[in-house]
């Protein structure tokens, strides 16, 4: 640094101003400075850095299941934003299992995250509890728990099963199944959104239209095809489905089609999350957007402004509005 600082003839503290990405340093300097960062081949020396400032630089994320595009969408947005701070993020998978999220957030406290964001599988944490009371600084994310006041950035989860199951019943949809999440807000959310919407229109699901299989985050695919043919037996047959993520959805046409029905002439289907992937189908599918890349920037500004901050900040709660993309399978 000091030999950069010397042949541009700027202070060291310029320097260092620019590799950690300060705002208050001209476009033409902060320029000069990193093109003689490449042409000396320099690195910044984190370890040394953080004896220094306190810091790793390091923000833990830990998610569900990165084969989930939903999850990986959230983080490539968040790493993105992050590096622009100069902070790395770090990404694990909980697999859906509770447990193995608790080892998982015990071994990156261990190695001094500045931060964490979490997508939960548990229905409770004493864990996150000592962490939002102790530090560091805690966003959750896509997933909350009720009585714990902690940072959060999600959507509206009741506003998305209520949105999926009106456009049902507005495209003539008069016995509709859910495909439920995992016991975690956002699973609740939903449900109790597709409830109390059939409940507003006069109608109720016939038991067994509610049905669940297994971690809805991991092998959604294959649990959406499973649930799909269980409820293809009923009679009568289910005429909508709401599921709860696009993965599932995915997999109940998929049933749908294998048992020579069409949708959505027989069954419309509705999914949520809106991947990236769900336009391209050989059916389309419907879904509620629940604004991924804006959720992984959000959740970035959050954290950013938590590290940032001298003085304790109340835990804030940054609720996106979900939105309604029409596709072929609800089409009718």
């Amino acid at each position: 640094m000091k030999d950069i600082a010397r042949e541009l003839g700027v202070s060291i503290i310029t320097v260092s101003k620019v590799l950690r990405n300060h705002d208050d340093i001209s476009e033409k300097t902060r320029k000069r400075v990193l093109d003689k960062v490449r042409e000396m081949n320099y690195t910044p020396n984190l370890a040394a850095r953080s004896l220094v400032t306190g810091r790793t630089y390091l923000v833990g994320l830990v998610v569900p299941d990165l084969m989930h595009t939903f999850f990986a969408q959230i983080a490539k947005s968040l790493s993105s934003a992050l590096l622009k701070k100069g902070y790395c993020l770090t990404i694990s998978t909980s697999d859906e299992d509770p447990e193995v999220e608790e080892r998982t957030v015990t071994r990156l406290l261990a190695r001094r995250m500045d931060a964490l964001i979490i997508a939960s599988a548990a229905t409770r944490s004493p864990t996150l509890e000592r962490i939002v009371n102790e530090g560091p600084p805690l966003v959750l994310v896509d997933r909350r728990f009720p009585d714990l006041d902690a940072n959060y950035v999600g959507t509206d989860d009741e506003a998305v099963g209520a949105m999926a199951t009106e456009h049902l019943i507005d495209i003539g949809c008069e016995r509709i199944a859910h495909l439920r999440g995992p016991d975690t807000s956002c699973g609740r959310g939903r449900l109790a959104g597709f409830q109390k919407t059939l409940l507003r229109h006069g109608m109720i699901a016939p038991e067994g239209y509610i049905s669940a299989q297994g971690p809805a985050d991991v092998h959604s695919m294959e649990s959406g095809q499973e649930l799909t043919r269980q409820l293809l037996r009923f009679k009568p047959r289910p005429d909508g489905i709401f599921t709860f993520n696009d993965s599932m959805g995915i997999g109940a046409i998929h049933a749908i089609r294998d048992a020579g029905l069409r949708v959505p002439e027989d069954i419309a289907v509705v999914g949520a999350g809106n991947l990236y992937y769900s336009e391209e189908l050989r059916i389309p599918l419907t879904t509620v957007d629940q604004q991924t890349e804006e959720t992984g920037e959000r959740t970035a500004r959050l954290v950013l402004s938590l590290l940032e901050s001298k003085a304790a900040i109340k835990p804030r709660s940054v609720i996106l509005e979900p939105r309604l993309i029409v596709r072929a399978s609800t089409q009718r």
